[in-house]
């Protein structure tokens, strides 16, 4: 005995333009994971292949920081054109 299988009972899920749809989506979701496979595969690719220079052990120098001074321009009355200045003061940064 022989059974009868219809060919068109797996596909009354959806219609025509459901499958469309879904097979749209497909192909963009397809598309969309091989561009950023193939970009992070690149970026991948030029780290490994990358060659850092090589580093110089440093030298310490004894060199004395900065120091700046700051002078102060004394005020007096218009009448003397002689100008006089204060004391330098020595300021340090840490």
């Amino acid at each position: 005995m022989t059974t009868h299988v219809r060919y068109d009972t797996g596909m009354n899920l959806l219609s025509i333009q459901g499958q469309g749809a879904l097979y749209a989506l497909l192909i963009l979701f397809i598309c969309a994971v091989l561009v950023y496979g193939f970009r992070l595969a690149l970026i991948g690719w030029r780290t490994m292949h990358k060659k850092l220079p090589p580093q110089k052990p440093r030298k310490k120098t004894n060199t004395p920081e900065p120091v700046y001074y700051i002078v102060e321009k004394k005020k007096r009355k218009a009448t003397k054109t002689k100008t006089e200045y204060s004391e330098p003061k020595r300021i340090k940064f840490h």
